[in-house]
């Protein structure tokens, strides 16, 4: 009988399967499609232009498995829920499991939640609604247009440049981007100026009073110092000088916590203080939105939905941090009324922010579950969503003007007198940041100053810094350009693509990057152009939001921009692009190997295909030996995409460590060390012997720690 049959909830993944089946019970079944099961054909555009732009879907190869047995639960069940994430790309997900399994298209069958937890789950079967034809069609739309962009300039490139070089429409975008950085780094030209600093303490004080002041004002009047001589002159005037302390002003300054995150924040911050890559952190965080097995608990969805760029908080969460904060902390730690946030202007704010599912859940009470990634991420998570909500941190500054008859001092300082949210969380930067905070002199109005020892410093003006993976990230949120889903996989293509190289954490443009760019810059300047990519944006948003007609779009887009290619493909010379010679010969034919990019990066092949198909991986190095048996380590990535560190003299030697091994033994007990992260940031050795543990802060050579 039907009302025996179990209820059918399909999800994207496996992970979330197994959470979500642990709330239902026995009456309910859940699968996962393991993401999409339909798709436009590799092999051919996929969107019939003679058709008004109707798009050709079939199955994905390699599920039709996975197809075989959703629809043979369907066919057992009572009730088909569609459970996938709540955004655009899950709605499209959803319908193409609705079609494909014959659903009444009169039938709620959607649930959405914003978290994977028992609460969320239950609350939203409760609640089943229509598909939502209007992200469907947004998601349809950036579908069309990225797969008209890609494959009709694809191919062109292809022909004039480079086999395998793809063009896509945000991904042109981004790497723009980072070539224009680079134009401005290799056009700056720096200035020269001079720092002058005093060491000043004063007068007739029986307790030492010591402060450093800054020349800040010639004849009253604000004066820079661009070259040497005017240092001297400035010095010479200081020497000589008669200093009074003439105007003091003492305030209290507040600073205020940084909301929670929204998808951008949360991979720059992860970029910054754990040195995640965009691709890692959407890998970690998916994890711990999905769910977790921890002890006692089983299966629990830690975080809520990772895709998002509000900084809203629900107020059943606000309610319970309210609450957890004076009790955690103490009543001073919470503020009179809650925190309030602004959004970004062109925020959609369909979810709330990224959050822990349960602020009772700390890091540390649920550390033996996780794995290190898992834990760093999920600390910094919850953190900083605590630290949202608690007081401001307070400062008392002092400002004082030490003068003569013409030269100005200034002493600034300030220290903090409560620590409020700062007890938890601080914000990283992207750039380093001189500390400020110190003991305050004790200084009045009226003393007279000694100046012990004056300081000149020479500094030029600095380029704009090349982006890392995070301030490129912000830097595309600012411009409206992509979406919280689209900042990692478009920062992972260009980098695969070959047009961006990462080093050192910063993002250079290859050759091969710089070609492509300006050749997109002459032939298709709407495509790169950062406004009309925003334009387009707000377009999809506007399809979303049942304001627009998804196909006008394309019927826009396309006459201009076929016209366009039309132009490029009679105008642009064919390039030929060398590949870069390696120092490795080929073992089977001793030509020098080159380097060529594939599908899982750069690798080395021989030139002299076809007739030699020898090719090798890129072999990597680190600077420390094998602890086992003194050959050198190689960098290593599994399966997975997870690096690891292996002995070159595998399989004779198995030695493999996830940890990167540091070049140095313990000096207590002679066993190898690794490196890793501390609490602060900072880069540690630690003795691998579960006897010693000993550590020791290190500066490691060319890293740059302050991101």
């Amino acid at each position: 009988m039907a009302t025996n049959k179990q209820k059918l909830i399909i999800v994207e993944s496996p992970a979330k399967a197994k959470t979500i089946s642990k709330y239902l019970g026995k009456g309910y079944k859940v699968e996962a499609s393991q993401g999409h099961v339909c798709d436009l054909p590799k092999s051919q555009l996929g969107v019939d232009i003679d058709h008004d732009f109707d798009l050709k879907y079939i199955t994905i190869r390699g599920r039709g498995d996975i197809l075989s047995r959703i629809r043979k639960e369907a066919k057992n069940a009572s009730q088909i829920y569609f459970a996938t994430d709540p955004d655009r790309e899950g709605e499209a997900i959803s319908w193409h499991l609705f079609h494909v399994l014959g659903v009444d298209e009169k039938s709620p069958c959607r649930i959405e939640f914003n978290e994977v937890t028992k609460k969320a789950v239950q609350a939203a079967i409760k609640k089943p609604r229509k598909l939502d034809m209007g992200r469907i069609d947004a998601q349809q739309a950036r579908r069309a247009l990225d797969r008209l962009v890609g494959y009709k300039i694809s191919p062109l490139l292809w022909v004039k440049v480079k086999k395998g070089l793809s063009a896509g429409r945000v991904q042109s975008v981004a790497t723009r981007m980072v070539v224009e950085r680079e134009r401005e780094i290799d056009n700056f030209i720096p200035e020269e100026y001079w720092d002058i600093t005093a060491d000043c303490t004063v007068k007739g004080e029986k307790k030492p009073v010591s402060f450093s002041a800054r020349f800040t004002t010639l004849d009253g009047q604000k004066k820079p110092v661009s070259n040497k001589a005017e240092a001297e002159e400035i010095r010479a005037l200081i020497e000589s000088g008669d200093f009074t302390v003439t105007d003091i002003k003492k305030k209290e300054k507040k600073r205020q916590p940084a909301p929670p995150f929204t998808t951008s924040s949360l991979q720059q911050e992860a970029g910054r203080k754990l040195s995640f890559t965009t691709a890692k952190t959407m890998q970690v965080v998916q994890q711990l939105y999905e769910g977790v097995d921890l002890q006692g608990e089983g299966a629990q969805g830690l975080v809520t939905y990772i895709r998002t760029d509000s900084v809203r908080i629900s107020d059943d969460a606000m309610t319970a941090l309210r609450a957890f904060i004076p009790e955690k902390y103490g009543k001073e730690y919470l503020p009179k009324e809650k925190n309030e946030f602004k959004g970004r202007k062109n925020a959609q704010d369909a979810h709330e922010a990224i959050r822990p599912t349960d602020v009772t859940r700390t890091p540390d009470s649920i550390k033996n579950s996780l794995s290190r990634e898992q834990f760093m991420l999920y600390r910094l998570i919850y953190n900083r969503f605590v630290a949202s909500q608690m007081a401001p941190a307070v400062y008392e500054t002092l400002s004082a003007e030490i003068t003569d008859q013409r030269v100005g001092l200034r002493f600034y300082g300030e220290h903090k007198i409560f620590a409020g949210f700062t007890t938890l969380y601080e914000e990283g930067t992207d750039e380093s940041e001189d500390n400020v905070e110190m003991t305050l002199p004790a200084l009045k109005e009226g003393q007279k100053i000694s100046v012990k020892q004056i300081n000149t410093d020479q500094h030029f003006t600095q380029p704009p810094s090349r982006y890392t993976e995070a301030s490129l990230v912000r830097t595309l949120e600012e411009n409206g350009i992509g979406r919280p889903s689209t900042y990692a996989p478009t920062i992972t293509t260009i980098i695969a693509r070959g047009y961006v190289s990462r080093e050192k954490k910063r993002l250079f443009p290859t050759e091969l990057g710089i070609m492509v760019t300006e050749m997109m810059e002459k032939y298709f300047t709407r495509i790169v152009d950062t406004e009309f990519t925003a334009f387009m944006e707000e377009k999809l948003d506007a399809v979303e939001e049942g304001q627009q007609d998804w196909k006008q779009i394309l019927r826009d887009f396309y006459p201009d921009f076929i016209s366009t290619l039309s132009v490029a493909e009679k105008e642009i010379e064919k390039v030929e692009v060398k590949d870069d010679v390696s120092d490795v010969p080929c073992d089977k034919c001793g030509a020098m190997m080159v380097y060529k990019m594939g599908r899982f990066g750069r690798f080395l092949a021989c030139p002299n295909f076809p007739e030699c198909r020898n090719t090798m991986p890129i072999l990597t190095y680190i600077d420390a030996a094998c602890p086992v048996c003194g050959k050198r380590l190689l960098e290593k990535t599994s399966k997975k995409n997870r690096k690891f560190y292996g002995c070159e003299g595998y399989p004779e030697c198995d030695f493999v460590s996830w940890d990167k091994p540091a070049n140095e033994k313990c000096p207590q007990c002679g066993h190898y060390m690794i490196e890793k992260r501390n609490n602060k940031g900072e880069t540690i050795h630690l003795c691998t012997n579960e006897n010693c543990r000993f550590k020791k802060v290190v500066t490691v050579s060319g890293e740059e720690d302050n991101e």
